[in-house]
């Protein structure tokens, strides 16, 4: 298990400028951001081209989605690869492909049914190789330059999303939707070239990996499922995904409703555009700041605050505001977001050593997924009670999500935890390691 910051170094404020300094960092670093703006591109457009072949707005909406759900299965039975293979064959591998899938959208035309298909097959790899990129994320920064490693990844995440949605109605009226689809290739290829022959050549062990042999040895999918399973039983880790799904999940269950309640408002034509752009520019805000200005252990304990901010300002839309208050409500939910900052280090303290990989990738696929079914599912409660109502309920259940963290009760003395990658095929707690008390309070 990765060791625990000591306390002189849990109160160590790193800046952006340290973390930007190291190079293994800095290269995944930008390819990752170029590879957002070529997703949200590759993603629009694809949905574009679906309706203008089918002329279907739900097959246009499945496909923006097809890349959600399948994450979540390709983490469960390949997410151990994340730490077997080479780091560098795996990232410049998972590029490669989603170049060639873009490439092949673009160029054959396909059926309907068969080009989704091959989003979804992308779908399924992109844990392993997103894992294995975060785990060479995670063995390159230390404790706080870390924290501030995500932090930039999520306000460049959050502004590249924004390029790629504008790229993408700018190229689909300049170049059509298969040349907009070429260009999102060439961003891919871009990328895999860039891991290719900037980053070093690793291996597993190297990069504090495992070799497969070491995971099992009945193939990969097995170990992948054993692996998930040790993560999942295991309290602290699983608390800890929970805490950054949950909340995010509900969020983007009350994103996928402000078009519609924008349209029962009768706003202005536009403006649902201006209230969808509040939320990841408070997310930036947040990120920013809270980042930058606030040592570790106030980040973590500002976590509950922090949550019940992204929840309590949506339960304002129950009265049905109008654009402005809208606006400074999504504002406030957004920055709320943050909170994910003071999380990064308790669940990296968490890991077994040897399944990062494969809990990062499960942690990201988890996110995607509950995030596409949030939408639905409160777009279905909105065919009830109204969409004010509705995002009003998404605020509400992220607001419990914080009061549920609250009943995590700081322990009396140190609390052993558990080491998951022993391999003890009941998953029970054989050997343990003593966090000390640098952990944050509302830990388990």
């Amino acid at each position: 298990m990765t060791p625990t910051a000591e306390p002189a170094q849990g109160n160590h404020r790193a800046t952006y400028r340290e973390v930007l300094a190291e190079p293994r960092f800095r290269l995944l670093f930008s390819t990752r951001t170029v590879a957002i703006t070529a997703d949200a591109l590759r993603i629009t457009t694809f949905s574009v081209l679906i309706f203008a072949t089918t002329n279907s707005a739900l097959l246009s909406a499945l496909a923006f989605g097809i890349g959600f759900l399948p994450q979540l299965f390709g983490s469960l039975l390949l997410g151990s690869l994340a730490d077997q293979l080479p780091p560098r064959a795996l990232i410049t591998g998972g590029y490669a492909l989603t170049c060639a899938s873009a490439l092949l959208l673009a160029l054959v035309r396909m059926p309907t049914v068969a080009s989704l298909g091959v989003v979804a097959l992308v779908a399924l790899a992109t844990p392993v190789f997103h894992g294995a990129s975060s785990r060479l994320v995670a063995q390159s920064l230390d404790g706080d330059a870390y924290v501030l490693g995500r932090s930039l990844n999520n306000i460049a995440a959050s502004g590249a999303q924004l390029l790629g949605l504008a790229l993408g109605g700018a190229a689909v009226a300049a170049l059509g939707p298969h040349r907009a689809l070429a260009v999102s290739a060439a961003l891919y290829l871009g990328c895999a070239l860039a891991v290719r022959f900037r980053l070093p050549r690793l291996q597993p062990g190297e990069s504090g990996g495992t070799p497969g042999s070491s995971r099992g040895d009945g193939g990969a999918v097995r170990a992948s499922l054993h692996g998930a399973g040790l993560l999942l039983r295991e309290r602290t880790v699983r608390r800890l995904m929970l805490a950054q799904w949950l909340p995010c999940a509900f969020v983007a269950g009350a994103e996928g409703l402000i078009v519609a309640y924008a349209g029962g408002r009768h706003f202005a034509p536009g403006w649902y555009a201006v209230l969808m752009g509040c939320l990841p520019v408070g997310m930036l805000v947040g990120d920013l700041l809270v980042g930058r200005l606030l040592r570790p252990p106030t980040r973590e304990r500002l976590v509950v605050p922090l949550i019940a901010l992204m929840g309590l300002p949506l339960v304002g839309f129950a009265a049905e505001p109008g654009v402005g208050v809208s606006s400074c409500l999504l504002l406030l939910c957004g920055f709320g977001f943050a909170y994910g900052l003071g999380l990064q280090r308790p669940f990296l303290d968490a890991l077994p050593q040897d399944g990062q990989g494969q809990a990062f990738g499960l942690l990201g696929s988890g996110s995607m997924t509950l995030q596409g079914v949030g939408p639905a599912c409160f777009g279905s409660v909105a065919a009830a009670i109204g969409t004010g109502g509705a995002i009003a309920l998404a605020g509400g259940a992220a607001a419990l999500t914080a009061g549920w963290i609250v009943t995590w009760h700081p322990p009396t003395s140190p609390v052993p935890v558990p080491n998951c990658s022993t391999g003890s095929e009941s998953g029970t707690e054989q050997h343990a390691e003593v966090l000390p008390q640098s952990t944050p309070q509302y830990l388990p």
